[in-house]
């Protein structure tokens, strides 16, 4: 068995008003699975049990609400794969182009700045 991380992505869906901006984040999950696509498929099955409204108590912005798993980002091998995490292991990582140094140090002293992700990206078809 290998270790994976998988990069989930839910977002905010309001229940009772359109919307024209979206609340994401990318949850990163340990995994521990026979083969990558073992491993995708948890982590998408992950995901959908991370869906919902907390039994209708969920609100964002004060407006009824409802996490929504939009999919499964990236799926990557951890170093030392066969190896149980520990500390300094790293489990995953993102890779970023930016448009100057500046943004780069923007970025890293937390910043808002545009960021191009160049990652190659598996998806559902790729199973």
């Amino acid at each position: 068995m290998s270790w994976f991380a998988a990069h989930l992505v839910m977002y905010v869906k309001l229940k009772d008003r359109p919307q024209n901006r979206f609340a994401a984040w990318e949850n990163i999950v340990l995994l521990k699975a026979d083969s990558e696509d073992e491993a995708f498929e948890k982590a998408e099955r992950r995901g959908r049990e991370d869906e919902g409204d907390d039994d209708g108590s969920f609100r964002w912005g004060g407006q009824p609400a409802t996490w929504v798993f939009a999919g499964v980002r990236k799926l990557t091998s951890c170093q030392d794969a066969e190896k149980r995490p520990g500390d300094g292991t790293e489990v995953s990582f993102l890779e970023m182009e930016f448009g100057s140094q500046e943004a780069l140090e923007q970025f890293v002293a937390g910043e808002s700045v545009a960021v191009r992700f160049r990652e190659k990206v598996r998806t559902a078809n790729e199973s």
